[in-house]
């Protein structure tokens, strides 16, 4: 099931571009990590999702699976951020980890106007905020769980970066003007 997240921060964003193994091991996926505020509209919606998608998948037994794979977090993609809470910005929230393989190709990401953006350019980063295109899905078999495709990202807006590193906007910089020499300055 599709879910659109808006406004939401974004976390563990090394595999967004390029794929990586689950703990050096396994096939080849992307992934990112969504922090979302308990009881906001985006929790209601992921809530809904995952009871929507188990109903369907598991039928009468729906109940008794989500509460067999809910907390641990090889089987449901949304968590209680304490449990990461030596993360930044993980405590008092939760968390949708989402992921995609690579053989299902890459992530969409997107600038505010739509226009793709590429690995490198500073956009998204680990702590700013995001809308985010999901999709909620519930496995049986070996791996019984609810899970989350990701699909595709847009940067919203800056927020504080994740680990420490100081964003600029600028500001802090004079306009040296077109043809400025280095002895202008010296």
């Amino acid at each position: 099931m599709k879910v659109i997240l808006k406004d939401v921060r974004i976390a563990f964003i090394e595999a967004l571009w390029t794929p990586k193994q689950y703990q050096g091991a396994g096939p080849f996926r992307r992934s990112a990590t969504f922090l979302v505020v308990p009881g906001s509209e985006n929790d209601k919606l992921i809530e809904a999702a995952i009871e929507k998608v188990a109903a369907e998948k598991f039928g009468k037994k729906a109940a008794s699976v989500l509460a067999g794979v809910r907390g641990n977090s090889n089987k449901c993609c949304y968590m209680d951020g304490d449990t990461k809470a030596d993360y930044d910005g993980f405590q008092g929230m939760k968390y949708l980890a989402s992921h995609r393989k690579d053989a299902d190709g890459p992530v969409l990401v997107l600038d505010t106007n739509k226009a793709p953006l590429a690995e490198g350019v500073g956009r998204p980063y680990a702590g700013c905020y995001v809308n985010a295109s999901v999709d909620i899905y519930a496995q049986d078999g070996t791996n019984t769980g609810v899970r989350s495709g990701l699909i595709g990202v847009q940067f919203f807006r800056d927020g504080d970066s994740f680990g420490g590193a100081s964003r600029s906007d600028g500001s802090e910089f004079d306009d040296l003007g077109a043809g400025a020499q280095v002895e202008d300055f010296a």
